[in-house]
C-alpha cells in the first residue's frame, strides 16, 4: 500500500498553564520596562510560571491527560511518545519516558526531541512518518517548555518574551479520507546559530545556561523564512493562499 494512502489525523488535542501568573506589570518591578513597551511591541501582556516543584514532565502529563480525554481513547492504545523540548527534566532519561511512567504506561517507545521553538513541528513530521510507515498507529505528541529555569530576569530583551505550558495531540493513522497531516517541510541553517541560543550546556560549560537573542533579526528571518515555507507546502500541495481559511503560525513576536 502506498503511503499516501495512509495518514496521521489529529482525533484529540490538550493543553496545560501553570497557575502563577506574571504580568508585565510584575516584569516591570523587576527590569527597566512596562507594560505599555512589552504590549506595544509583543503583544504579550502576560505569561505563565512553572511552580518550583513543576518540571516539565508534569506540564507535560497534564496536557497529555487532556489530550487522551478528549481522544477519548485508553492510553494502552499510545505506541509511541515524542516529547518536544528543549527544557527537560534532566539530561537523560528523556522527558517522554518521564511522561511514559507517569501515564502508566509500559509498552510501546517513548523520547524527545530538541528543535526549539520549532519543536513540535520537528516532532509532528516525525510522527507524521512512523505512521506513513505504519512503525505505528497512535502517537501521543507533546510541546512542553520550563523555559523560566533558563531565562536571565534581567535580560530585558528575553525575560519579557517566554513562559512555561504544554501542549499535546494524538495522532492515529487511519484511510486517506481527505483528512490528516498533508505534508511537511522542514529547514534549518546553522550560520544564524548566534542569533538565538543558550551560553552554556552539559559539553561546553556544564551548565544549562541562559537565553541570549538578537531580537530584530530572529523576528526578520522568522518573517522572511515563514513565508517561503508556506508557499513551499502550498506548491506541494496545489493549493494557492486563496484556498487557505486558517493559518495558523508559531509566535514570532
Amino acid at each position: 500500500m502506498n503511503s499516501d494512502d495512509w495518514r496521521a489525523k489529529i482525533i484529540g488535542c490538550g493543553s496545560y498553564l501553570p497557575e502563577r501568573i506574571l504580568t508585565n506589570d510584575d516584569l516591570s518591578a523587576m527590569v527597566d520596562t512596562s507594560d505599555e513597551w512589552i504590549s506595544a511591541r509583543t503583544g504579550i501582556r502576560q505569561r505563565h510560571i512553572a511552580a518550583e516543584d513543576e518540571t516539565t514532565s508534569d506540564l507535560a502529563l497534564k496536557s497529555s491527560v487532556n489530550a487522551l480525554e478528549y481522544a477519548n481513547i485508553p492510553v494502552n492504545e499510545i505506541d509511541l511518545i515524542i516529547v518536544a523540548t528543549t527544557t527537560p527534566d534532566s539530561t537523560f532519561p528523556s522527558t517522554a519516558v518521564q511522561v511514559q511512567a507517569k501515564l502508566g504506561l509500559e509498552t510501546g517507545a517513548a523520547f524527545d526531541i530538541q528543535a526549539v521553538c520549532s519543536g513540535f513541528i520537528y516532532g509532528l513530521a516525525v510522527a507524521d512518518s512512523f505512521i506513513r510507515l505504519r512503525q505505528a498507529r497512535t502517537i501521543l505528541l507533546i510541546g512542553a517548555e520550563t523555559f523560566s529555569r533558563i531565562i536571565d530576569w534581567e535580560d530585558r530583551a528575553t525575560c519579557v518574551l517566554f513562559g512555561d505550558g504544554a501542549g499535546a495531540v494524538v495522532l492515529r493513522g487511519g484511510d486517506n479520507d481527505e483528512r490528516g497531516v498533508l505534508s511537511s517541510h522542514l529547514h534549518s541553517d546553522g550560520r544564524l546559530g548566534d542569533l538565538l541560543y543558550t551560553d552554556g550546556g552539559p559539553s561546553s560549560t556544564q551548565t544549562v545556561g541562559h537565553v541570549r537573542m538578537a531580537g530584530r533579526e530572529v523576528f526578520r528571518q522568522a518573517v522572511v523564512r515563514l513565508a517561503q515555507v508556506a508557499e513551499e507546502a502550498l506548491k506541494a500541495n496545489d493549493l494557492k493562499c486563496s484556498d487557505l481559511d486558517w493559518l495558523v503560525p508559531h509566535q514570532a513576536n
